[in-house]
């Protein structure tokens, strides 16, 4: 099986993905750690899949989908930390002044686990923020050694396929999701960092 990972700019696949079964329900679009948390509140049901709709609209659009062959079964979010709520996040720290980018969701379909997608995307994302000039790229996986993670909350991604994908421990942060605390990983985009 071979898994293409683009960027998210048709808005029709990324509802496939992200979008709730009833087109008024409110989900999250993957918005909340992207807008303001006032903004997260004041946008319900459809509107919150209408300001997606003008993100996929966008140069760069708001991450990246992956497909197996026309169908999209995965999504990652992947931005400039400075456009995310991770620009001001005092749980998450800042290892350096560099302009990084955040890749803070990782999200399979169901009936579509365990298939090396989540895998797909990570790279996938790191490629996009390459391609868009990023210095570097950080997540903040769960680091949850090898205990079982809801899966829910397994959205931040796992500490091991961020190692698997080549992301170092960078810091500690004081950010805890299902009982795990997440820690920051990166990984440097510039040429002359692989060594």
């Amino acid at each position: 099986m071979s898994i293409d990972v683009r960027p998210a700019a048709v808005f029709e696949d990324v509802r496939a993905v992200l979008g709730p079964k009833s087109p008024g329900a409110n989900v999250c679009w993957c918005l909340s750690y992207r807008i303001p948390s006032k903004l997260n509140n004041e946008l319900r049901g459809p509107a919150r899949g209408e300001y997606v709709a003008e993100l996929c609209g966008a140069d760069p659009p708001p991450g990246v989908l992956a497909y197996d062959g026309d169908e999209p079964v995965g999504w990652a979010a992947v931005a400039p930390r400075a456009d995310t709520s991770f620009a001001r996040n005092r749980k998450i720290p800042h290892v350096d002044d560099l302009p990084v980018w955040s890749l803070w969701c990782v999200r399979v379909r169901p009936g579509h686990r365990k298939q090396g997608i989540s895998h797909a995307l990570i790279a996938g994302a790191v490629e996009f923020a390459r391609a868009h000039g990023a210095p570097a790229i950080e997540a903040y996986p769960l680091d949850n050694g090898d205990a079982k993670v809801d899966l829910t909350m397994a959205y931040a991604g796992l500490r091991k396929n961020f190692e698997r994908a080549g992301f170092t421990y960078a810091a500690d942060t004081t950010s805890v999701l299902a009982g795990h605390p997440r820690v920051l990983m990166r990984l440097d985009l510039r040429g002359h960092a692989h060594t």
